[in-house]
């Protein structure tokens, strides 16, 4: 696999999950009520307990996403950008 393979497939997996990140952000700001109630009939707890739960969901995929393919494909670009300069 060379480093073409490698960048494309890092801004694919950064372009799936960031979207997949927004649309998490979106659904919980614009639907809160209803993603609560759909969670409740299957794991009851209070809201209060929710609302942390979920905060923490989306701090913990938003780091993993950060780490695991923005970086990733960050630094794949930086390795191109100094290959093509000629300085190695």
């Amino acid at each position: 696999m060379d480093i073409q393979q490698l960048k494309a497939f890092f801004l694919w997996c950064t372009v799936m999950n960031g979207a997949l990140l927004i649309l998490s952000i979106l659904i919980f700001i614009l639907v809160p009520d209803f993603v609560y109630t759909a969670h409740n009939a299957m794991f009851a707890m209070p809201r209060e307990t929710f609302n942390v739960v979920i905060y923490a969901f989306l701090g913990l995929y938003k780091i993993v996403f950060l780490v695991f393919n923005a970086v990733p494909y960050g630094a794949l670009l930086m390795v191109q950008i100094k290959g093509a300069s000629g300085t190695a």
